[in-house]
C-alpha cells in the first residue's frame, strides 16, 4: 500500500540519537552511527521525530510501505523495555542524551561537605526523555519547572529522592510534543503518582494544565498534584 512515511536522509544525519525517544513507536534506531527506521510497519506516519532532529534529516514522504502494525508496536516496545531493564539503561548516539540510572546511596556526599544528590536518572529534561525508559516504573513522576530546583535549597531532599523527574520549561520551551509525550510515559510505566510543581510566576501555570491533560489522555486514574513555590522557595499553594 502507498502510505505516509518517515525518511531519514543519512548524509545529514550525524548520530546524535535526539529522534530515538520522540519516536513512541520505537521505529527509530542508531545503527553504525546513524539514525535509521528499524521496519516500516513501526511507523504511523505522523511524523513526530520531525521537529527533534536539529540536523532537518528527517522527512515525511509518500511510498509504498507496510501498513502501520499497532499491535507489532506494542510487542517491539514491550521488547525494547525488557531490554532496558536488564541493562539498567541505554545506549543511544549523543551521551549528553544517553538514559542512565544514577545509583545514589544514603550517606553523605562524595566530598562529605555538601548535600548529596539524590537524582537517580539521566537525561532529566522532558525533551530527551523517552517513554520507555525502565527508570519511571515503581516511582512517583515529578514534573518540575526548571527554575523551581534553584530556588528550593531542600528540593533533592524534599521532592526528587527516590522519583523520577521531567523537567521544562513552559515560557522558552516548544511544549507541543510534552502532552503526547507525557501521556506515553504514564500509560507505558508503572507510574505510582504524578506531582507538578511550579513557581509561583504566570507563565508556569500552562505546565499543569500539560500534566492534567496527559495523565487523562494517558487513561490512568492516579493521584494527581500541584505546588506553587515562591521566589523564596517556600511552598505557597498545595
Amino acid at each position: 500500500m502507498k502510505r505516509k512515511i518517515i525518511q531519514i536522509d543519512e548524509k545529514l544525519c550525524n548520530g546524535c540519537g535526539i529522534c530515538v525517544p520522540s519516536c513512541h513507536e520505537g521505529a527509530i534506531k542508531i545503527i553504525d552511527g546513524k539514525a535509521k527506521l528499524v521496519d516500516d510497519k513501526f511507523c504511523d506516519g505522523l511524523g513526530d521525530c520531525l521537529n527533534e532532529c536539529p540536523l532537518g534529516a528527517i522527512k515525511i514522504i509518500e511510498r509504498e510501505a507496510a501498513e502501520y502494525d499497532e499491535q507489532a508496536v506494542n510487542a517491539r516496545l514491550a521488547a525494547i523495555t525488557e531490554e532496558q531493564k536488564s541493562h539498567k539503561g541505554c545506549s543511544g548516539g549523543c551521551p549528553g542524551s544517553a538514559n542512565m540510572f544514577i545509583a545514589n546511596d544514603e550517606s553523605e556526599s562524595a566530598d562529605g561537605l555538601s548535600a548529596p544528590s539524590r537524582l537517580g536518572q539521566w537525561p532529566v529534561q522532558l525533551h530527551l526523555l523517552s517513554p520507555l525508559v525502565p527508570f519511571f516504573d515503581n516511582r512517583e513522576l515529578i514534573i518540575v519547572a526548571d527554575c523551581v530546583a534553584f530556588a528550593m535549597g531542600n528540593f533533592h531532599e524534599k521532592y526528587l529522592k527516590g522519583r523520577s523527574v521531567a523537567i521544562a520549561c513552559p515560557k522558552l520551551d516548544d511544549t507541543s510534543p510534552y502532552k503526547e509525550k507525557l501521556a506515553a510515559i504514564i500509560k507505558l510505566n508503572k507510574v505510582l503518582a504524578v506531582k507538578v510543581l511550579l513557581m509561583e510566576v504566570p507563565c508556569c501555570r500552562s505546565l499543569s494544565a500539560i500534566a492534567e491533560q496527559a495523565l487523562a489522555e494517558s487513561g490512568k486514574e492516579l493521584p494527581f498534584s500541584v505546588t506553587t513555590v515562591s521566589l523564596r522557595g517556600d511552598i505557597i499553594e498545595k
